[in-house]
């Protein structure tokens, strides 16, 4: 491999990467959004605003994260991530964005799948 596409690499690595997190942080938002827009009293929008991207950060940072003590090997880390990534879409369906959903679904399942090509461990 020449230097130069092993530099190319890298910075493919790097690009994919930096947008995987970006996706992570999109996820949290997407959460937060549905618990404030949830048809409940304010107190329990707030509870699921705050409760849900805490706990889909908790999941991550446990089974996900690549410097998780206990990460899931693949396929089931992927799994896992797919559910999450679906079930924020899919309350963004529901909710009725659903362009947005499709877009979001596509997007952050499509980095996941995308990680383990380019920056597999990543």
């Amino acid at each position: 491999m020449t230097a130069q596409s092993q530099f190319g690499r890298t910075h493919a690595k790097t690009a994919v990467l930096a947008i995987r997190f970006g996706t992570e942080l999109a996820l949290l938002a997407v959460l937060v959004i549905l618990g404030l827009n949830a048809g409940i009293a304010t107190a329990g929008r707030i509870v699921l605003a705050v409760a849900c991207p805490v706990v889909a950060a908790i999941i991550w940072g446990i089974a996900i994260a690549p410097q998780a003590r206990r990460r899931l090997a693949d396929p089931l880390r992927f799994a896992v991530e797919v559910v999450l990534f679906g079930a924020s879409a899919t309350g963004l369906g529901v909710e009725g964005s659903v362009i947005w959903a499709v877009i979001f679904a596509v997007v952050t399942i499509g980095v996941a799948a995308l990680v383990r090509v380019v920056a597999p461990g990543g």
